[in-house]
């Protein structure tokens, strides 16, 4: 993905957890709601760019994964 998906993971992110850090330290409720609205506005938004972002990869099943390849065996 490109930097401008990746941007909205992590900025979804830092939100959501910067808002369950807020409702931990009993936040005044209307900054709680106003950053809830905000956090799920900016959910559907990454969503979206991650979904239509212009992503390609060489990479088939039979790769399995990056980190850990499968040995295949010659018959």
């Amino acid at each position: 993905m490109r930097n401008t998906a990746m941007f909205w993971v992590a900025a979804t992110t830092m939100v959501l957890i910067s808002l369950t850090i807020m409702a931990a330290m009993n936040f005044p409720f209307n900054w709680i709601f106003y950053i809830t609205v905000l956090g799920q506005i900016m959910l559907v938004y990454m969503v979206f760019k991650v979904l239509t972002d212009n992503y390609t990869t060489d990479r088939t099943f039979e790769d399995f994964y990056g980190d850990h390849p499968i040995k295949h065996e010659i018959s």
